[in-house]
């Protein structure tokens, strides 16, 4: 019975065995494809991002300039032609003195002069002269001159050509065969196939490119090498050369070398390399050069995409955190610091994270001035509500009069309110818009301090000290003459309303360095907040006895303070004491104001 349970297992594992394969080949596969597709986007998206396909594109473009820049104006090209110039100078030198050496004389004939004759004496003898050998001809027989020409030439597969002295073709290296040679040529084909369009192209490119000045090769038809200037050079006595390009574009360079002997001219060696020798040693050295080009190209790619990544990944990183920031999640996104680079690339990352900082607090701002706003409204709001939920319950005339007066005091404290939020509101943005102008400080706060006196119902004299700083105009600012005269005047207010009557309120200007100093005193009672810089908060009000209530909003200097920074300048309160060495213990004869704002010149 357990022998065949166990048969059963096996078959049942047999059975499914293909099934089972067949499935992890199925999950290997999807593998497979979830692996490759994460790898192309990340290939795709990080390695090939816009800003690596730009610096890789960019590298490569300088250096494929060079490359061609070498490729078209390589002077190894010249160089070779010229050492291949004076190879074949030297080697037709050599054959030429060779053919020379093998020439024949004509001895048929001999010239006797008579005159020369009957100058003789008895027992003299004639000895030819230089110029009787000059006439001598010495003919370059084909049959003795082929084999010394085909041994020279054959090794350096060099065309040579024998010309005559009148320029008639006598021997070509092409048509030279040895003993027992045997010959072999290949078939044209039976239907001649044209060069297709691409290669016509291609070889006319290649002419256009190779030939600039040189002229082109052509064959001379009927044998005659006066065609060729280096044969017609040659056969006045001169060796020379000639370069020249073929139909193909092919360098072609030929020498000529006058074959003499006892000074006569029996010919011509004209030797001339093979079509394409010259081209194919050119084309080993572009082949070198661009196995060269595709190392450097290689190591370009991957310097470039590794300089990219140390640019695109943090640009990215932080484009992602300014998108977060962007759609407003309900936590603070913090901007990567990248503190550890000294480079653009951190300087952008600190701006973005000082910017984001920044925004995060003038929302926090917005925030609170909003709650600001709401609860300094709600008060007034709720007295004006209970008066006039009140006033149709008063009894008599004066309880009314009482009721009416209370609505008119909060209506005003919300239009004053109101108006200052509004100012405060529009304040940044109105001085972002106005356009700075020079303003001279000492000739504001006269004009202020006069109008200031000359206000009727106005009990306490404002007195003004500037001090002479010479060199000509010590006291121009740059900035917005109407909010730095609202800020003067709202100092002048405030420390008006808490002198006494037969107090003064004194304005003194001076300079030191590059700062102007502006100090506003009174004789009030002091400020009496523990932190003289909470005065300055929104809505902040601090007066005795609860003096004046409703009669200020609480955001003069606020927007006193806002003002003067957003001029560059800082202002700062504090007591003034009769012994300045005792401190906040000692007699306190008022509040100062101290504002300090950049010169506008140059000094």
């Amino acid at each position: 019975m357990a022998g065949e349970n166990k048969t059963d297992e096996t078959a049942a594992a047999s059975s499914g065995g293909p099934e089972l394969s067949q499935l992890r080949r199925l999950g290997n596969k999807r593998l497979r494809r979830r692996l490759l597709s994460r790898v192309g986007r990340l290939f795709g998206t990080h390695i090939l991002s816009s800003l690596t396909r730009r610096i890789v594109a960019i590298n490569l473009v300088g250096l494929i300039a060079l490359v061609i820049g070498i490729l078209y104006l390589n002077q190894f090209r010249a160089g070779l032609i010229d050492a291949r110039v004076q190879s074949l100078l030297t080697q037709g030198e050599i054959i030429a003195g060779a053919i020379a050496a093998s020439a024949t004389v004509d001895t048929g004939a001999i010239t006797v002069d008579p005159e020369r004759l009957l100058q003789l004496e008895a027992g003299e003898s004639l000895a030819p002269r230089s110029d009787d050998l000059d006439t001598l001809d010495f003919p370059v027989n084909p049959e003795r001159v082929g084999p010394v020409l085909r041994r020279l030439v054959s090794p350096t597969k060099t065309r040579a050509r024998i010309y005559d002295p009148e320029g008639i073709l006598i021997l070509d290296s092409r048509h030279l065969y040895s003993s027992a040679q045997i010959l072999r040529f290949d078939l044209p084909p039976p239907t001649t196939e044209e060069d297709g369009m691409f290669d016509a192209v291609w070889r006319s490119i290649k002419l256009w490119f190779r030939r600039g000045d040189l002229p082109l090769y052509q064959e001379a038809g009927g044998g005659d090498g006066r065609i060729y200037p280096e044969v017609e050079a040659a056969l006045a006595g001169s060796p020379a050369s000639v370069v020249r390009v073929s139909q193909r574009g092919e360098l072609i360079v030929s020498v000529a070398v006058p074959i003499q002997r006892f000074r006569a001219v029996l010919g011509t060696l004209l030797l001339s390399t093979q079509g394409g020798d010259i081209d194919a040693i050119v084309r080993a050295e572009r082949l070198a050069i661009m196995r060269v080009f595709l190392v450097a190209a290689s190591v370009t790619i991957l310097l470039s995409i590794m300089l990219a990544g140390t640019i695109a990944g943090p640009v990215r990183r932080l484009a992602a955190a300014a998108e977060r920031v962007r759609k407003g999640s309900t936590s603070r996104q913090e901007i990567p610091e990248f503190s550890d680079r000294e480079d653009e690339i951190g300087h952008l990352a600190r701006a973005l994270r000082d910017m984001t900082n920044a925004l995060y607090n003038k929302i926090d701002a917005i925030e609170q001035f909003a709650a600001d706003v709401a609860h300094e409204l709600k008060n007034p709001l709720t007295s004006l509500r209970s008066a006039v939920e009140t006033l149709p319950l008063a009894k008599n005339e004066h309880s009314r009069a009482r009721l009416m007066e209370v609505i008119q005091h909060d209506v005003r404290r919300l239009d004053r309110l109101i108006s200052d939020i509004s100012d405060a509101s529009r304040l940044d943005a109105e001085l972002a818009r106005a356009q700075a102008e020079t303003i001279d400080i000492a000739e504001l706060l006269r004009n202020i301090t006069e109008a200031t006196n000359q206000r009727s119902g106005h009990p306490v004299e404002v007195r003004l000290t500037v001090a002479d700083a010479g060199n000509g105009h010590p006291y121009r600012v740059l900035g917005h003459d109407i909010r730095l005269g609202q800020v003067i005047r709202n100092l002048l207010d405030n420390a008006c309303s808490f002198s006494p009557p037969e107090g003064h309120v004194r304005i003194s200007l001076s300079r030191k360095a590059r700062n102007i100093r502006i100090t506003v005193d009174d004789d009030g009672p002091g400020i009496r907040a523990e932190d003289p810089d909470r005065i300055f908060e929104r809505f902040y009000t601090d007066r005795p006895d609860g003096e004046g209530f409703g009669n200020n909003s609480g955001l003069g200097l606020s927007i006193s303070r806002q003002i003067i920074e957003a001029h560059g300048g800082s202002i700062a309160a504090q007591n003034r004491y009769a012994d300045p060495d005792a401190g906040p213990d000692g007699e306190v004869l008022g509040a100062r104001f101290v504002i300090l704002l950049p010169a506008g010149d140059s000094k």
